[in-house]
């Protein structure tokens, strides 16, 4: 219980500090703060896909990965699974948290939507580097319709990442 407090303080401060006002008008500002919490999200998704699955080595079809993620990853860090997880059988999935940790502090109101993007961005991160690890190409996007519900697409590629852990 005190990680999961510990994490969302820090996921927290993460984003305050890269949404404080910056001097530099012309910086890149909120585009640039969404990448550097995804690139911060991408490395610690990478650590978590090598450290996790110890009793799988290798995660030969993308379907396995994508339950991975679901599960075992999810559990790890929010302490729940994910709600959903459904597919067009064409490589892109939807992955569906209808009470994701970090959009339940906000306000369920419409005019917070405007601001889950940010609380999203490391997470859309932590999963593309799990994915990457475990030798799938993605790019993970989310949404949110309602809060604290939240949607993540991911388009996996069939083609293999080099230098990722795949079977014999």
């Amino acid at each position: 219980m005190a990680d999961a407090v510990l994490f969302e303080f820090l996921h927290t401060e993460m984003v305050a500090e890269l949404w404080a006002p910056d001097p530099d008008p012309g910086s890149g500002g909120k585009k640039k703060s969404l990448s550097v919490l995804e690139g911060l999200g991408f490395r610690v998704g990478q650590a978590l896909g090598e450290r996790l699955p110890r009793e799988t080595l290798a995660v030969r079809e993308e379907l396995d990965a994508l339950k991975f993620l679901c599960k075992d990853l999810w559990a790890a860090t929010f302490q729940k699974h994910m709600d959903g997880l459904r597919t067009n059988h064409q490589g892109t999935y939807v992955l569906q948290d209808n009470n994701f940790p970090l959009l339940i502090t906000m306000g369920s109101g419409s005019q917070y939507l405007e601001e889950a993007p940010k609380f999203l961005a490391f997470t859309c991160g932590l999963l593309c580097g799990a994915l990457h690890t475990l030798g799938f190409q993605s790019l993970v996007t989310a949404s949110v319709t309602s809060l604290p519900a939240c949607k993540r697409l991911a388009p996996c590629r069939n083609q293999r990442v080099p230098g990722s852990r795949t079977g014999p």
